[in-house]
């Protein structure tokens, strides 16, 4: 193991201003709140305002972080963006926030300012920032003077309607990585579990140009005139300058919400978490074993939480290997259902349905929820305040437990954190990290609940046009942030997006 001291020195959180209350949803779509509220934990969802998108706020989190920490550009390597959110798809969204630093920072550092700073984005849905943490941190470690900014900025949309409208969320989270950091060492050992599979993605859709072209004469209510005379009257050159007039004989249309299978993502989340913390503990082992119980050695977990409640509900199996391992299974095991045997059963389906019983019987023990409101409940708090932010999540269950824990007094220096990040597709990773003396002094500029507050509640009808992309002036006048200015619509600046720094009154 790397004994050098790496890790996060300080965190900034950027929020909407917006946010939808979830009870607002609940009666829109007759669902029963208390299963939102209570059975996920849901209360409100944050939602970008017109100005806003995935560059302004990882550009606003990453502002307040070279502000609280008074870094100057050339002490900046890298600004490593992990999203799910990008702009485009060849240009990374880091590239947009890096060039709103720059014109801020230009009067005072000079035009040139952050011209050898690297940027990139990292994309593995909801883990691309822990992909870019884990780089940063190899990457510092190369040099004792090295200091990078790992980035998290998302916007959890999902269709009207659908069944993970409820959950969805948006933010940024900006970290600043270097030597003798002042709040969290993070370890070289990465527990890793990976497998291709289909339970949450973001295809390009691909329209024929007969299907859409039916599909207008049916909603003009066109009679006599047919989709392949239409066909025939687009220009037959090679240049493109309209929608149906392109080359190929279809349209692909990439839209920001997801296909997605939610009960099957849940299986894979708990199928990468477990596998990833094998590995881990396999590494972190003296001998080729899985047998070292690394939960029983931390004090907090830090879950990827796509909504509040998740952790709770996915760690009962972790919970369950713990007591394995420290031979407290037996007596404790009267206390639930079987565990079912895969034998027993005549397809997997079924099996797993059983399991999902079992382990949802762990839950309901005072065991379980002690071991939930010590390690995993301070976690929830922001969450349930925010809805899913994608990359962001398992940043903001950390500065939530940390905040938690500093206003309630509790003494966490040199205490362990297990984290257990997951991205759909699918990956987990597993890792440690240890709390510093001085982590009191970073975490009381966090603010988080505090920023909570001040977001404003959404009439229904306003979160549908903004959700509609009805709008096109924002609800809250933005002030002392960066924005988006416009979108180019011609020539070789089509969709090329422009930002400004809009100042306060």
């Amino acid at each position: 193991m790397t004994k050098s001291n790496v890790g996060i020195s300080d965190m900034a959180l950027y929020i909407p201003k917006l946010y939808l209350n979830i009870e607002a949803l609940a009666n829109e779509r007759k669902l029963e709140y208390a299963k939102l509220n209570k059975g996920l934990g849901l209360q409100r969802m944050l939602i970008p305002d017109v100005h806003e998108d995935a560059a302004t706020m990882a550009a606003n989190a990453v502002y307040e972080l070279i502000e609280k920490n008074k870094l100057k550009p050339e002490e900046i390597g890298r600004i490593y963006l992990g999203t799910e959110s990008a702009l485009d798809g060849a240009k990374p969204t880091a590239t947009y926030v890096l060039e709103m630093l720059r014109r801020k920072y230009k009067e005072k550092h000079g035009p040139t300012c952050f011209k050898n700073c690297d940027v990139v984005d990292l994309t593995f849905a909801c883990i691309g920032a822990v992909d870019a943490l884990q780089n940063t941190l190899d990457w510092v470690r190369g040099n004792v003077n090295r200091k990078g900014i790992v980035v998290a900025s998302d916007f959890a949309k999902y269709e009207l309607n659908s069944g993970g409208e409820y959950t969805q969320g948006a933010g940024a989270i900006a970290m600043l990585i270097k030597h003798d950091p002042e709040l969290l060492v993070i370890d070289d050992v990465f527990g890793v579990a990976t497998q291709g599979v289909h339970d949450f993605f973001k295809p390009r859709r691909s329209f024929s140009k007969t299907a859409i072209i039916e599909e207008v004469l049916k909603l003009a209510d066109v009679n006599g005139k047919s989709a392949e005379e239409v066909i025939e009257r687009l220009p037959v050159s090679l240049d493109v300058e309209g929608v149906l007039d392109i080359n190929e004989a279809s349209v692909q249309i990439f839209k920001e919400t997801p296909v997605f299978d939610g009960q099957y993502s849940n299986w894979t989340y708990q199928n990468r978490i477990r596998e990833a913390y094998f590995d881990y503990c396999h590494k972190m082992s003296d001998e080729e074993s899985t047998e070292k119980d690394c939960l029983s050695e931390w004090d907090r977990l830090i879950f990827h939480l796509p909504y509040a409640f998740h952790g709770k509900r996915i760690a009962s199996e972790l919970f369950m290997l713990s007591l394995k391992k420290n031979g407290a299974w037996s007596s404790f095991s009267k206390q639930i259902l079987d565990e079912p045997i895969r034998e027993n059963f005549e397809d997997n389906l079924s099996y797993e349905a059983a399991r999902v019983k079992f382990l949802r019987s762990i839950t309901k023990t005072e065991a379980y929820n002690n071991f939930v409101n010590e390690k995993l409940e301070k976690a929830q708090r922001a969450s349930a305040l925010t809805g899913n932010m994608y990359a962001c999540s398992i940043f903001l269950a950390l500065m939530s437990t940390l905040e938690s824990d500093l206003n309630e007094g509790s003494d966490l220096t040199n205490s362990k954190f297990g984290f257990f990040g997951y991205g759909s597709g699918s990956k987990s990773k597993v890792f440690e990290g240890k709390l510093q003396g001085t982590w009191k002094n970073v975490v009381s500029n966090f603010n988080v609940f505090q920023k909570l507050e001040t977001a404003n509640e959404l009439e229904y009808n306003q979160y549908e046009k903004i959700h509609r992309k009805q709008l096109t002036k924002s609800i809250i006048k933005p002030k002392d942030e960066f924005v988006i200015e416009k979108i180019g619509t011609e020539s070789t600046r089509l969709g090329a997006r422009y930002y400004k720094w809009e100042k306060g009154l």
